[in-house]
């Protein structure tokens, strides 16, 4: 395509919006003819009416800034009011002219080029992980990310980074009756550019000016009663990952406006914790993002989108349950004065410095008395194409490794092989009623990841191995003065999981406040009856029973954190040289290649062995080249790669974080990551 050369008597049209009734409208001005000090020909500038063929001509030169356009159109519309929001959209290159010192010349800006005076900001509908829809101007100039930023600001919700916007998904036409939907006003609030807005009772100011706003903001900041059976049922569910991969492909482009994504004002787009790498969460100030978070997990429970056995259903059920009864006499998740909120950071900032002065001393005496951990475990690394079981070897656990040999008689030797768990990723697979306790492994290879299975005899083996392998896998030893609190947790957790045989006797066959069909997914609804679900999810609850509200929220948080598929997010790819489409699983560390016929992962690949990525652009391909000279290059095909390209410099941009930036966020190293050639 040819660029056109831009004439001296070139013309545009500029079509200004009215703020209010938001619709193009003629200005009174007939003709605006422009100053100059030269014989320079002049372009015509044209202002079109919607509902005529009228069109009045304005005569400007290309070297006229943009600037200087707005303010002569300022000038003639001779209205009184605050036009500081308004800029220029060149509609035929869907492209903002932001850059008001620019030329009209040095934009390009060509004859007939159609150009709208509008409002930067502009009302949206935006539905939040709990259901509710909200109303509130958003910037449809910058990019997604900081509109984003925006948003987050003006709900109060700490770390924006994590969040995104996503397409929803197009809904059936719903009858007239139904139609009515209930949306929350916001529209008055005004922008704020700084970065943390300031706390009245808890919530930021304009929430605290009216009863109204308060009743928005406690719907924000406290948890939704259980939706109805039929509310879950009328939901979408994904049936498999082709469906999950789908979704994945609504996200919106981070680097670019909503304006250059087809975003019209009133518009729905839904807000969703993209990244599933959740830093620095305190209770005391993130009340919205802590219950946003769990209302998100909360659905994707619901909601099969991840998946959990049939105990750790009715153990998030119970936690449900246990949440929305507290939930009405503890309404506040977070309730503390900015005296106390000094002092505990001051109190905080101490501790840490005092443990870093004392920190070598301890640790000699630590390694002086380092423990070991002896005992025999069951080893099964599987394999594809082999059907062999697990194996028993005597195992010592020392330092950060594994070593294991044929029996406790040949463990003076040289063991048949020794696991390296630095870096490694450590998973639980644990289903108390069936007594199997299995750690699953994930140890960095050249060629991707390495899997290996323990399985334990008992609980008190678990929890000693389990912790082991944690701490190993951040480079801790057994002599870390963290193991044994490790341990206790473990143990707690597996209490959780427990069920209470003894107990039937203290807890009511039913209890009429419980509806269990609101508490598990629909799977379930079809599997058991009510009274056959009511007792176990009760027996779940005598071990959740005595939890705040805050520790419940958090636990339930925890749980889904540890399931083995938490955190990805699947896409369908053709990688180069197949014939075949296949999976690719992204999560907040590794990549994971997944067989879309059998299920079964393939290949893993972490982050931190990778050395570069990029994008071919015009066949839509990426590349990637990790240490060992391992190179994998794929096409998407539920997904533009852009959104891919996105998810992997996103999720870098996570690890980058740190607690002395916290209140700081790099936006020009997370367009670096994630833009590709557009941030260039």
């Amino acid at each position: 395509m040819s660029v056109k050369k831009i004439e001296p008597f070139s013309h545009f049209r500029l079509t200004e919006t009215d703020k209010k009734r938001n619709k193009p409208f003629l200005t009174k001005a007939a003709q605006l003819s422009a100053q100059t000090t030269t014989h320079r020909a002049q372009e015509r500038l044209h202002f079109s009416k919607p509902c005529a063929e009228e069109t009045k001509v304005w005569h400007v030169t290309s070297e006229l800034h943009v600037g200087g356009v707005i303010v002569k159109l300022v000038e003639k519309t001779q209205i009184k009011r605050d036009w500081s929001d308004h800029a220029v959209w060149w509609e035929q290159k869907q492209q903002w002219l932001l850059r008001t010192s620019w030329t009209l010349e040095k934009y390009g800006i060509h004859a007939d080029a159609r150009l709208v005076f509008m409002p930067q900001h502009k009302p949206l509908k935006l539905g939040l992980p709990n259901g509710i829809t909200l109303r509130l101007h958003a910037c449809f100039s910058g990019p997604v990310f900081r509109t984003v930023m925006g948003i987050c600001r003006m709900l109060n919700i700490r770390h924006p980074e994590e969040l995104s916007l996503l397409r929803p998904l197009e809904e059936k036409k719903k009858k007239k009756k139904d139609s009515a939907e209930e949306i929350y006003d916001l529209t008055e609030v005004p922008l704020s550019s700084v970065s943390r807005p300031c706390l009245y009772n808890g919530m930021p100011a304009h929430f605290a000016d009216s009863p109204q706003m308060e009743a928005i903001y406690k719907m924000l900041s406290v948890t939704q009663p259980p939706p109805a059976p039929e509310v879950i049922a009328k939901q979408y569910r994904p049936a498999s990952v082709v469906d999950k991969a789908h979704i994945n492909g609504r996200w919106l482009d981070s680097s670019r406006s909503l304006m250059q994504q087809g975003v019209q004002q009133n518009d729905r787009l839904w807000l969703r914790f993209k990244y599933y790498a959740f830093y620095d969460i305190e209770p005391k100030y993130d009340a919205v993002r802590l219950t946003q978070l769990y209302e998100q997990a909360r659905w994707a429970i619901l909601l099969e989108d991840i998946d959990c056995t049939e105990e750790e259903m009715m153990l998030f059920g119970a936690l449900q349950y246990h949440i929305s009864k507290v939930s009405q006499s503890e309404p506040q998740l977070m309730s503390s004065s900015t005296a106390m909120d000094d002092l505990d950071s001051a109190l905080q900032s101490l501790e840490v410095k005092m443990e870093g002065e004392g920190s070598s001393a301890s640790e000699l005496l630590e390694n002086m008395t380092a423990p070991e951990l002896n005992d025999y475990l069951k080893i099964f690394r599987p394999k594809r194409l082999t059907l062999k079981g697990y194996k028993q070897y005597w195992c010592k656990f020392q330092d950060t490794s594994i070593a294991y040999f044929k029996s406790k008689e040949e463990s003076i030797g040289e063991p048949i092989q020794q696991i390296h768990l630095k870096g490694c990723e450590v998973a639980p697979d644990v289903n108390m009623a069936a007594h199997r306790f299995l750690i699953r492994l994930l140890i960095p290879a050249p060629e991707g990841m390495n899997e290996v299975y323990l399985r334990c005899e008992n609980e008190q083996q678990y929890a000693q191995w389990m912790a082991a392998c944690r701490l190993a896998s951040k480079g801790k030893s057994l002599a870390d003065s963290s193991f044994q609190s490790e341990i206790q947790s473990i143990h707690t957790f597996l209490a959780m999981q427990k069920t209470n045989t003894g107990s039937h006797g203290n807890v009511p066959a039913s209890d009429e406040s419980i509806n269990t069909h609101s508490l598990v997914s629909p799977r379930y609804h079809k599997k058991y009856k009510a009274k056959q679900l009511t007792p176990r999810i009760l027996d779940a609850y005598q071990n959740v029973a005595q939890l705040s509200l805050t520790d419940a929220v958090t636990r339930f948080l925890q749980i889904w954190q540890a399931l083995p598929d938490f955190g990805l997010s699947y896409v369908v790819v053709r990688f180069k040289g197949s014939r075949k489409d296949e999976v690719l699983g992204i999560a907040p560390n590794r990549l994971i290649r997944i067989d879309l016929g059998v299920g079964d992962v393939v290949k893993t690949w972490r982050y931190n062995n990778m050395k570069q990525w990029n994008v071919n652009w015009d066949i839509r391909q990426m590349a990637i080249e990790f240490e060992g000279n391992v190179n994998i290059a794929f096409s998407c095909v539920t997904a533009d790669c852009k959104i891919v390209h996105e998810f992997i410099g996103g999720y870098i941009f996570m690890s980058t974080r740190s607690r002395q930036k916290s209140d700081t966020l790099n936006e020009e190293l997370f367009h670096k990551l994630t833009g590709g050639h557009e941030a260039l």
